[in-house]
Order: C-alpha cells, then sequence, then structure tokens
C-alpha cells in the first residue's frame, strides 16, 4: 500500500492528469481502456456461469463468486503495479497518471457541459440530443427545466460513483483499493440489476457496491 506520506502527492497528480489529460479519444482507440478489460472480464463470467439452467440460489452463490474473484484479481493487480511502480524514478508520478485513467472528472464535466452549450447553440432540440446520451430517460418528454434536471442529476450520480468514491478509495488503500472499487463498480453496472437473469447473479455485486459507495456518496453530497 501507498504510505502515507506519497498518498496526498498521488491524489493531486491523479486529480491533475485527469483534469489536464482527461480520456484521450486517440489513446483508447488504440489501447484497451482498464475499465473496458474489467467489463470484457465481467461478461466473459456471466456468460459462463450465469446459466438458466442453474437454481437462484445456485447463480447467487455464483454471482458472489464473481465478486470474490474480481475483488482479488483487481487488488492484487493493482498490488503489484503499485509496487514496481515505487521501485522507479518518478513512480509516484506515473502511478497518478496511471490513476487518473480511473477517474472522470474531465469527462463528467464535459458531458453535462454539451448541455448547457446545446441550448445556446442549438436550442431545445440540440439540448435534448445532448442530454440523451448522459441519461436513460426519453428526452422527446423533456422541456428545458426537465432537460436541466436531468443533467444536474446525472451530474450528482456519476460525481460520486467517477470522481469521489475512486478518489476516496485510491486515498485510502492506493491502486489496490481503486483499481478493485472501479472493478466493483463496474460489475454492478453490468450485472447488478433487478430482472430475471441478474436479480440472483448480481445480487453480490450491488450489495458490495451500495456498501463500498457508502461514505463515498455522503461526502459527495
Amino acid at each position: 500500500m501507498l504510505i502515507w506520506s506519497d498518498t496526498l502527492y498521488v491524489v493531486v497528480a491523479a486529480l491533475a492528469f485527469d483534469a489536464l489529460i482527461g480520456d484521450p479519444a486517440w489513446l483508447w482507440r488504440r489501447l484497451p481502456h482498464p475499465v473496458a478489460l474489467i467489463g470484457s472480464f465481467i461478461g466473459l463470467l456471466d456468460r459462463t456461469l450465469n446459466l438458466d439452467t442453474r437454481s437462484p440460489g445456485q447463480r447467487k452463490f455464483a454471482g458472489a463468486g464473481v465478486v470474490i474473484l474480481l475483488l482479488a484479481i483487481s487488488a492484487l493487480s493493482g498490488l503489484l503495479i503499485e509496487m514496481a511502480l515505487r521501485q522507479i524514478p518518478f513512480g509516484n508520478l506515473l502511478m497518478g497518471l496511471m490513476a487518473s485513467t480511473l477517474i472522470a472528472q474531465r469527462s463528467l464535466y464535459q458531458h453535462v457541459a454539451r448541455v448547457r452549450y446545446a441550448f445556446a447553440d442549438g436550442g431545445l432540440a440540440e439540448a435534448r440530443r445532448a442530454v440523451s446520451k448522459i441519461v436513460g430517460r426519453d428526452p422527446d418528454q423533456l422541456d428545458e427545466a426537465g432537460i436541466s434536471r436531468a443533467a444536474i442529476e446525472s451530474c450528482a450520480e456519476n460525481f460520486s460513483d467517477g470522481v469521489v468514491a475512486p478518489v476516496f478509495w485510491l486515498a485510502l488503500l492506493g491502486l489496490p483499493g481503486l483499481i478493485a472499487y472501479k472493478a466493483i463498480n463496474t460489475a454492478d453496472s453490468m450485472i447488478g440489476h433487478l430482472n430475471p437473469r441478474y436479480l440472483s447473479f448480481g445480487w453480490a455485486a450491488a450489495r458490495l457496491d451500495d456498501l463500498v459507495n457508502l461514505i463515498p456518496a455522503r461526502l459527495s453530497g
């Protein structure tokens, strides 16, 4: 884990890199994003273990196993990367750069700001198109106030998941904590749904995501 004297440096570096660079599209067109890799692994486990022929109890047990496996792999990966980076010059700076790829402050700002710009540049129709990219509701039924509320609500929700919680776990547990958090959060977004397919299989992912977001959500508020 990070020693406390290094923690603030890494957190500040991560936030600074994300504010300055964000998620450059040219890079992630050529390389798989870490969250995309996590998502691919979760998708593989879902297809392999979440079988319709299994009972709800078996699927819940399999889902809990997926969460444990994700935690183990992500935390161990973060620990090995952190240990390696601490042995080289400017390792903390590189750690901050790596951590910045899992923080979404710049992209969150850009997505919400596009709704504001759309009002100014194209009016209500353009704002509806812009807000449709960040919310799941039907934007054609929203007036100006509804679009504004939708953008603000999306910002508030994603501020916790995309900024505060990753920074909280990075500060508390270093890269292992950050990567493990993103694995849990990604699992919740993929399998933590209240529908017949995921009600049992995604139960553990959803409950653990609630737990790890308990403090960050209140800090965000």
